[in-house]
């Protein structure tokens, strides 16, 4: 079952609490800056991992005064749609989870609490070396992300992009069970994207694993992270 760590407890409550029944997913963000598209990130990670879980979501935007070019940015981070909440009631979600940056009003929902981002305007000529950068560091902490960061999140999705698309070109394997426990413990606790990326990279070291096997498990895990992992699959040299 998913966890979450609820700011307004400090509390681990479910995500779910009713499991499979509709889940509103709620991102506030009422600014357009690198906090902001934290924010979504993790809310966007929050909704994978309950889909993962077969539980059906509403996913929602709030306080948004970035408009357009806040969702493009989002977009453009990987971050699926999230619809206008003014726009409607939804199907029928009578649970929810709020995502928000640290501080302000406690809401009546279960709220998972975002670290900040420095430096607030964030570059996105490479978006997928951003979402990493911040996938590397717990949501509730502050992240620095300067050009350092960002040429080493650069340099690993090169690496495990130009992996996988090796390990692609060996018979398939199916995902062992410990490796899928392993993963879904990370994820199913209060979104712990670092503990999934520290689980694939002994995958990625483990000798006893056929490469097969690593790809499927990389593929299965990229449904949570959003790294497109598979992206170079049939085009590497």
């Amino acid at each position: 079952m998913l966890r979450i760590i609820d700011a307004r407890t400090g509390e681990t409550v479910p995500a779910a609490p009713a499991r499979r029944a509709p889940t509103r997913v709620e991102a506030h963000v009422p600014g357009r800056d690198g906090t902001a598209l934290r924010v979504l990130l993790v809310a966007d990670l929050l909704v994978r991992a309950l889909e993962l879980d077969g539980t059906p979501v509403w996913a929602v935007l709030t306080g948004a005064a970035g408009g357009d070019r806040l969702r493009e940015d989002a977009a453009a981070l990987g971050v699926r749609p999230f619809e206008d909440a003014a726009a409607g009631h939804g199907p029928g979600a009578g649970q929810g989870v709020r995502v928000r940056g640290d501080g302000g009003d406690a809401p009546d929902a279960a709220t998972v609490a975002v670290g900040p981002v420095h430096p607030a305007a964030l570059d996105l000529a490479d978006p997928d070396a951003v979402r990493l950068a911040l996938l590397e560091r717990h949501h509730h902490a502050r992240v620095e992300l300067d050009a350092t960061a960002l040429d080493a999140s650069r340099a690993t999705l090169a690496r495990l992009r130009r992996a996988v698309a090796d390990w692609a070109r060996q018979p398939s394997r199916p995902v062992p069970a410990e490796v899928r426990d392993r993963l879904r413990a990370a994820w199913e606790e209060d979104l712990d994207a670092p503990a999934v990326l520290s689980v694939l990279h002994r995958v990625e070291t483990d000798p006893d694993l056929p490469d097969g096997a690593r790809f499927e498990i990389f593929a299965y895990a990229d449904r949570f992270l959003g790294l497109h992992l598979t992206r170079d699959v049939g085009t590497a040299p």
